[in-house]
């Protein structure tokens, strides 16, 4: 039988402390409006599970789904004009 002790030291050769990088923190940041436009709109999406949505609710729904379209354009915006850090978009 084989061990892989070897090829575990080949996985695990970077440590990882469990910490964005700033790298990664700019593009959350970046990427934060879309993120909290799809909540909202899994929100509203939620609201309406168990019942009929009322046309209260699909307004509700309509206007998430427009935070959402304008977010994610937004962001390819920026991603095409290049003031996106790395790794968005």
């Amino acid at each position: 039988m084989k061990s892989i002790a070897a090829l575990q030291a080949v996985v695990t050769a970077t440590s990882f402390d469990g910490e964005p990088s700033d790298a990664e923190l700019d593009v959350i940041e970046t990427e934060s409006p879309l993120i909290l436009a799809e909540v909202a709109l899994l929100d509203a999406q939620i609201m309406t599970i168990d019942r009929t949505p009322t046309e209260l609710d699909q307004q509700r729904i309509r206007r998430a789904r427009r935070r959402v379209l304008a977010a994610r354009r937004d962001l390819a915006n920026r991603a095409a004009t290049g003031t996106v850090p790395a790794g968005a978009a």
